[in-house]
This record gives C-alpha cells, structure tokens and sequence, in this order.
C-alpha cells in the first residue's frame, strides 16, 4: 500500500447499486408495503405543524425509543419476517443496527425536506445505512460548510447507500418531489441507536 492511499480521507458515504437484486427487491417492497401499519404523522418544525408529506413507521428492537420533530417513537420489536433483512444489511455495514426509519413515498409529490441525521439517540460512531425498493427517487445532499456544494444522487430499486460516520456533521440531505414519478418507493433508514436505561 503506497502513502497515497494510506493518507486518501474515508469518502462521506458508499453506494451500492443493485445490492438488492430485482426478485428480492420486489419481495422486500411487497412485505413491506403490505405487512407494515403505514402512518401519516403530524410534525412540528420550529414551532409549526405540519402533516409528513409521506407514510412512516419505525421499527426497532422492544422498548427502544427514537424522538424527533416532536414525534416520540417506541420499538416493539423486529417482526420475524423482518430480521433476515435487518442482519444482511448489519454485515455488508459491520455493524449492529437496532433501528429503523421507513418512508413510503407514494408518487413523486410525497418528499422529504432537508435535514440530518443528528438527533442525540443516533450513535454517530456508527454508519446509517439507507435501502431504496421500488421507484428511482433524487436523494440530494448539500455540504454545510459551503452550500453550493451539492450531490444528486439516483436511487434505485435494490440500491444500498452507506452513510459513514461523519457524514451526518458535514451534509444535510433531501429527498425533493418529482411531479413525473407515479409509482412508490419505499426507504429504509437503519441505524445504530443508542438504549436509555
């Protein structure tokens, strides 16, 4: 190994495309859009209320608790037919992800504002992992220090993107509305949370 690579920084964020293959994808999306008690939730960001431009739900290991936005959620643990999903995505990521965030995005007008990932209950320590089923959808990102410094990013059915530690401190990201996008997409933000005794 030259000193080049040695002294090369860690790239902010990994993709994977296609991790997922067409058939497990389709399997993934139909388990999950069919099993799963999608919600709308009512946010409040500074001070104000706003209906979620998209279905969630969060799941998680038994009694973990996630807030953010106003929101408070409370895990009641992986469904079974969930796990083997939860334990592929831990290995590819070396780590143990005891979360997770699902968006249904249900045609291009549902989105998701800029943001991070920063909220106190996340271990920043640990990578956030975030799988994309069904439509392609822009995931953007915009570097903090200098905002005109902005990634746009095509996600696609089975797509795999690693957010690495850091990543959450140095670029807030988006998920913008497209008008011509007719069909779902769903998302699944894992992370490594940390457990309140």
């Amino acid at each position: 190994m030259d000193s080049a690579s040695i002294l090369a920084p860690r790239p902010d964020w990994s993709l994977l495309p296609g991790w997922l293959s067409v058939n497990e994808a389709r399997k993934w999306q139909q388990l999950l859009r069919y099993n799963i008690c999608w919600q709308q939730p009512i946010v409040q960001v500074y001070g104000k209320y706003h209906i979620v431009p998209r279905q969630t739900v969060f799941l998680a290991q038994l009694g973990l608790r996630y807030r953010y936005s106003g929101l408070v959620h409370i895990g009641e643990g992986w469904p079974d037919w969930c796990i083997p999903l939860v334990e592929q995505v831990s290995y590819v990521c070396r780590t143990s992800f005891n979360g997770c965030l699902l968006n249904l995005y249900r045609h291009g007008n549902d989105h998701m504002g800029w943001h991070t990932d920063n909220e106190t209950e996340i271990d920043q320590t640990q990578p956030i992992a975030s799988l994309s089923l069904g439509s392609t959808r822009d995931f953007r990102l915009k570097y903090r220090a200098d905002p005109t410094q902005q990634k746009s990013i095509p996600l696609a059915n089975g797509d795999l993107l690693i957010m690495h530690p850091g990543c959450q401190q140095r670029w807030i990201h988006s998920v913008p509305q497209r008008r011509k996008v007719k069909t779902a997409r769903i998302n699944l933000t894992f992370r490594r949370y940390f457990q309140k005794r």
